[in-house]
């Protein structure tokens, strides 16, 4: 028998391009999603469940389904989406409901994925150039993703030491790019000036969001337990990094009061929450080696990442964009189902 996965953040970004992934593998019999909205991407054998915010429903379904693979990539690392109780509930509460289902008794899971952030490291200037899995933050958690992030963590931790039948993977990604995701610091790439804090020139480090779905497929294929990190190669100054972008650094943020800098720019449109002012003033750098060793290998460096971000964002600045097209389940179960639609034959 195939492998039984259930996926959380169905309709986010993730969670989607994570289910249509598998949806190729054929080791993979069952495929439950697991989200507050429908999916908004196109999925052919995903079977989609409604459920609240903090899934209290997960461990029904953990059972009913006989679910073995869990794959959770639904947590919230960017602020500006959401109230702080809203991100509370998601990350927390949920990541607690599912290991209280994972763990139940007579619980058929034997492997579960995690997605983190290296947003769970923290940014100050005491910190190491490379953090590796194991090094501990400099400072306690600073703002309301890190200390959410934290707290997931140590139940990732509790639930593996408790747990020791199943693979339990918790993955830390880097400061994602690509042509389709859309984070706080590539829209502050998209700016025709790009911001920074005056007198900080920050070492930042990038993954293309290809590599975040392969290295997940990746794990799971192996299932390789334990704590990885995952970036491309390369740490890059802010500047840098808005030079290979075609950008001019813009310091319009003072050294004190940032915060309160960072509150009149988001009446201009400019969000920069405090996970990012941190970044944007002391960096950081993550060590990759470990999933390397464990033989992945990715496509795009740092620098590959933002160009190929920068490369897509041109292409469509030059050629335009046509409306894209948002998946609704209920449209599509009448274009392939209704009897008011006429066939063609040939077809």
């Amino acid at each position: 028998m195939g492998r039984r996965v259930l996926i959380t953040g169905l309709a986010t970004f993730w969670g989607g391009l994570v289910a249509k992934a598998m949806e190729r593998d054929p080791g993979v019999d069952v495929l439950i999603g697991l989200d507050t909205r429908e999916p908004s991407v196109e999925l052919e054998r995903t079977e989609y469940v409604r459920t609240d915010e903090n899934y209290s429903i997960l461990s029904r379904i953990v059972q009913a389904a006989r679910i073995d693979t869990i794959v959770h990539t639904f947590l919230i690392v960017d602020s500006t989406l959401m109230r702080a109780r809203t991100m509370h509930e998601i990350n927390v509460i949920g990541t607690m409901n599912l290991f209280a289902a994972a763990s139940a008794p007579g619980s058929s899971v034997r492997d579960v994925v995690v997605k983190s952030s290296s947003y769970v490291y923290g940014s100050a200037k005491e910190d190491p150039v490379w953090f590796t899995e194991e090094a501990a933050r400099s400072h306690p958690p600073r703002n309301r993703v890190e200390r959410s992030l934290e707290a997931v963590e140590g139940y990732v931790r509790d639930f593996a030491e408790d747990n020791p039948h199943v693979n339990v993977t918790l993955l830390r990604f880097s400061n994602v790019l690509g042509p389709d995701i859309s984070t706080p610091l590539s829209r502050l790439l998209e700016l025709p000036a790009v911001p920074a804090i005056l007198g900080f020139d920050p070492r930042l480090q990038f993954v293309h969001e290809d590599d975040v779905i392969r290295s997940i497929l990746f794990v799971l294929e192996r299932r390789l337990p334990g704590i990885y990190n995952v970036a491309g190669d390369g740490l890059l100054p802010w500047s840098e990094v808005a030079s290979i972008c075609g950008k001019r650094l813009a310091p319009v943020i003072p050294p004190f009061a940032t915060t309160q800098s960072a509150m009149a720019l988001k009446a201009l449109g400019i969000e920069m929450p405090d996970e990012v002012l941190a970044l944007l003033r002391f960096g950081r750098g993550i060590d990759n080696r470990r999933l390397k060793r464990a033989g992945f290998r990715y496509d795009y460096t740092s620098a590959g990442a933002i160009e190929a971000f920068i490369e897509a964002l041109r292409l469509r600045s030059t050629v335009g964009v046509e409306p894209s097209y948002r998946y609704e389940r209920d449209i599509e179960q009448f274009f392939r189902h209704s009897p008011a639609v006429v066939r063609d034959p040939d077809a």
